[in-house]
């Protein structure tokens, strides 16, 4: 008999009716709550010592309501999705990132004829590159929710280049998840555990930049194993025939296409350079932070006076080139309002949104016209935001359910009496098992650090080993849980099915989880430098 595999929202829906099933087994329970500043932060952590049972409170109809409660929790990830997908649907009307990548590969096949870059494949380097980008921003401040939006460039040209979707969502999502995993100084995680647990703030850097070589090394070299033989055979890829909706999307002859400015293009240009100059004078200088550390730079005068002459140098060639100097100037106020200014997803949605709009006005469009787009591109991309509520429902029926506590109370409990090494061992398992349930790293530290932290001292275990246990178990399963709103909307966008994600990372996982059981050893048995 033939099985057909579920659907997406079936899957996250089964696992929706099992977390309610655990209602009725799992005994309900609470920790007390206090609210402390962590390393600048103010966290509300758990009372390590307050644990008691409360009334169960059984999860039945509420499956029903959890898509309801879900689209509540989730609400920002999911506007944030459908303002990027109007945004883009309007910029891909132009054509303008065709263009872009048409023009981006002709001149990575002059490249070709370098011998050492031959040698290499350019393609390699691009990912590799493009790869080491991404991670660096995971590394240094927990670049997650932003992925969401870069989907939309990465997979069409990965899909150019002769690979898969999947590709285009490891050359972004994965790499900035390899990143926060091994992260050196995300202030989101590291710095609130470091401040939960009364260490030095992102103290231990070089064995933590150690492992970010090494565990992005290995994410690397398994993301161009599957790229080559993708390249090889299309048919291997599990994403090959669904692709066709982007290998259609980009079909269009560039070659063809009108290169022209019209005086719209202009209008767009001087309102936005109006904009930013505005801007300059009411933000003269910008305190850029890495981590503990921070700079001061006229970032927005300079990142005006480089758009200034962009525009101008691109609107004198078509359109096209204009509205592609739009999205890289898009990208570094995106880097500049993260860094500077504490920007998140509202801030980084509005920034696309402005995009999408003066794109539409660049390409000679009214105000009808780009409405009529950026809806189109919402319903193009609403199943993805549809998903993301979905799944949030799952943690609304555990945390309704009272077992969230429970379930930490429990498991803390499985680790006395190992040693120092069998407890980080069980220490990395229980953070790695719980991130599935509580994706969010900042929550998570909050949840467990308090618990983790003081039982670290009792059988003499460092509290940086216990920190390390959390970042890792925190980081890798992020790829694969299905209460990541951000997991799930990137794959929405990318249009990859749950089902055949899970079957195409989980030996990526295990390879991950062991290095990261490997990585965590030295920091028990050898005396490492703020360890």
């Amino acid at each position: 008999m033939f099985k057909k595999i579920p659907h997406t929202y079936v899957i996250i829906f089964y696992i929706i009716v099992f977390a309610a099933v655990l209602t009725w087994i799992i005994p309900g329970g609470e920790f007390d709550r206090k609210t402390i500043e962590a390393n600048g932060f103010e966290r509300t952590v758990i009372d390590k010592d307050s644990f008691h049972y409360v009334e169960r409170n059984h999860q039945t109809w509420h499956v029903f309501s959890a898509l309801f409660k879900g689209f509540e929790r989730q609400s920002g990830i999911i506007v944030f999705i459908l303002m990027i997908g109007g945004a883009f649907w309007i910029m891909n009307a132009s054509k303008a990132i065709d263009v872009g990548i048409f023009t981006f590969l002709k001149f990575t096949q002059k490249l070709e004829h370098v011998r050492f870059i031959k040698i290499l494949g350019v393609n390699n380097i691009i990912i590799v590159l493009v790869m080491v980008m991404f991670s660096i921003f995971g590394a240094v401040f927990g670049m997650s929710e932003e992925t969401i939006a870069f989907i939309i460039i990465l997979v069409p040209l990965a899909i150019s280049m002769g690979y898969d979707s999947i590709v285009g969502v490891c050359m972004v999502y994965v790499a900035a998840h390899l990143g926060f995993a091994s992260a050196v100084l995300n202030p989101f995680t590291i710095g609130i555990a470091q401040g939960i647990a009364d260490l030095p703030l992102f103290s231990g850097f070089e064995y933590r930049l150690l492992c970010w070589l090494v565990i992005n090394s290995i994410g690397i070299t398994f993301v161009l194993w599957y790229a080559h033989r993708v390249k090889e055979k299309p048919e291997r890829s599990p994403m090959f025939k669904l692709d066709e909706y982007w290998r259609k999307r980009g079909s269009s002859d560039v070659e063809s296409l009108e290169y022209k400015t019209f005086l719209m293009s202009w209008v767009s240009y001087l309102i936005i350079l109006t904009g930013l100059i505005i801007f300059s004078f009411n933000f003269p200088t910008s305190s850029l932070k890495i981590g503990n550390a921070s700079t001061v730079i006229p970032a927005i005068p300079a990142a005006t006076v480089l758009f200034a002459l962009a525009g101008f140098l691109t609107l004198r060639k078509s359109y096209h080139f204009f509205i592609l100097s739009l999205l890289g100037f898009t990208i570094l106020f995106l880097i500049i309002g993260v860094m500077g200014y504490g920007w998140y997803i509202m801030e980084i949605a509005a920034l696309f949104f402005a995009m999408g709009i003066f794109s539409g006005m660049a390409m000679g469009n009214d105000a009808n016209s780009i409405t009529k787009l950026f809806l189109e591109g919402v319903k193009d991309i609403l199943s993805a935001a549809l998903v993301v509520g979905l799944a949030g429902g799952i943690l609304v029926i555990l945390e309704d359910g009272k077992i969230i506590d429970t379930i930490l109370f429990k498991v803390s409990g499985a680790m006395e009496g190992l040693g120092k090494t069998g407890t980080v061992s069980v220490m990395y398992v229980i953070q790695t098992f719980i991130n599935v349930i509580i994706p969010s790293g900042s929550a998570k530290a909050a949840l467990t650090m308090p618990v983790m932290a003081p039982f670290s001292d009792l059988v003499g275990l460092s509290r940086q080993a216990t920190v390390m246990a959390f970042q890792f178990g925190d980081g890798f399963t992020n790829m694969i849980t299905p209460t990541s709103g951000v997991l799930i909307g990137s794959l929405g966008v990318a249009k990859i099915p749950y089902d055949k994600w899970v079957k195409w990372i989980i030996p990526f996982m295990v390879i991950l989880i062991i290095v990261g059981w490997l990585l965590l050893l030295p920091t028990v048995l050898m005396d490492l430098n703020g360890f």
